[in-house]
């Protein structure tokens, strides 16, 4: 089958995706908060940034290679981490993990992923990235770090963008609960959605493993007011420090949104700061992220990531033209891999670098670093 000529944008898994899984999955991995108007922002936002193509600039063939944190990727791009990857499609973490390996780019992992780092490590490549929901208790904090870096992720994530639950209404409605609790509204659905149920029969329905460890097993809880938030707390600076000072690799900060804090980041010895409004589903008020993006980057000379909005090589462009140093996309690699199985996110990412490469060709850019230049003025 030639993937491009059924599914030539993630616009055609996106809806794939959707008929794959039951309502109440699509609507937890499809949402955001309140009015959902952070999430349209992001998108309306990355569309107003243009650029002058080029002409008579000859051949390009665009160089995707993008150094990152001391390593050479061949694409600007990593996956970004998803709590409850496991109920978008069975055994999501190892698949997707095992991807990103085959890919050579990196993979995040939450800490209310549906499986533990030890059961992802066998299927980790050398870019394995642990994100971090804050635990109160040092020496749960302790033990989980230890038990990240063993598993092999070399790069640690402190998520900074979530003090409080959010309401995620349209996720309420669905009825989902964590763990997940099958009423005879949503077996209805299940049963409906023949491969995801199979596929849910085989692994068992997913799990906090990481939180259960520790939390023991909480049942019955709103979606969006889970067992990890019964172990973590709202961090401060003196928290970012104790991370800073007990973690020996690159430390990330994901969650960043304004100017005036990447100099105390900085000066707290951060590696990269993630500018992200964690894709709306937190707070609907924030400003789409490329926007934020430019007042950072004038702040500061760490390296940015950005998330939140991106589905396109187009989208990873104007990122990289206002200042980003590399990319992250959640939502997408796991609706590529609802969409198509483990065939998927390979697809997606062959899309990306189709659209950066017919995109680049038409500014006349060698490199994505060059991208700034090709701006509309």
């Amino acid at each position: 089958m030639d993937l491009h000529a059924r599914y030539p944008a993630l616009s055609d898994l996106r809806e794939k995706a959707r008929r794959r899984m039951p309502r109440f999955v699509w609507e937890f991995l499809d949402s955001a908060t309140g009015d959902e108007m952070t999430k349209h922002r992001n998108r309306a936002a990355l569309d107003q940034i243009l650029f002058d193509p080029s002409i008579l600039h000859g051949e390009i063939t665009p160089d995707l290679t993008t150094s990152f944190l001391g390593h050479d990727f061949p694409l600007p791009i990593g996956m970004a981490p998803l709590g409850m990857s496991g109920l978008v499609w069975p055994d999501a973490e190892r698949r997707l993990a095992r991807a990103a390996k085959e890919l050579g780019i990196p993979y995040a992992i939450s800490t209310v992923a549906s499986r533990t780092p030890e059961e992802v490590a066998p299927d980790l490549g050398p870019h394995g990235w642990f994100q971090m929901y804050p635990p109160r208790d040092p020496d749960i904090r302790k033990d989980m770090l230890e038990r990240a870096k063993k598993a092999g992720f070399r790069t640690l994530i402190l998520t900074v963008d979530v003090p409080v639950a959010s309401r995620r209404e349209r996720q309420v409605r669905s009825g989902l609960t964590t763990p997940p609790k099958l009423t005879p509204r949503l077996l209805a659905q299940v049963a409906m959605r023949p491969a995801w149920a199979l596929g849910m029969a085989r692994m068992g329905m997913p799990r906090m493993k990481l939180i259960d460890s520790y939390a023991g097993n909480l049942t019955g809880l709103s979606s969006t007011a889970h067992a990890g938030y019964m172990l973590r707390t709202s961090p401060d600076w003196d928290y970012l420090h104790w991370l800073r000072d007990h973690w020996d690799g690159p430390f990330l900060v994901k969650g960043v949104m304004r100017a005036r804090d990447a100099a105390p980041l900085e000066k707290a010895g951060v590696d990269a700061i993630w500018i992200s409004n964690h894709a709306g589903r937190q707070f609907d008020g924030a400003a789409a992220t490329i926007d934020a993006l430019p007042a950072i980057r004038a702040e500061t000379d760490l390296p940015l990531i950005l998330d939140s909005g991106i589905e396109t090589g187009l989208d990873i462009l104007r990122a990289f033209a206002l200042g980003a140093d590399f990319v992250m996309m959640g939502r997408g690699f796991h609706v590529a891999l609802a969409a198509l199985g483990d065939a998927g996110p390979a697809h997606l990412a062959d899309i990306l670098r189709k659209d950066l490469e017919a995109n680049m060709g038409q500014l006349g850019l060698h490199r994505l670093k060059d991208a700034p230049s090709a701006l509309r003025r």
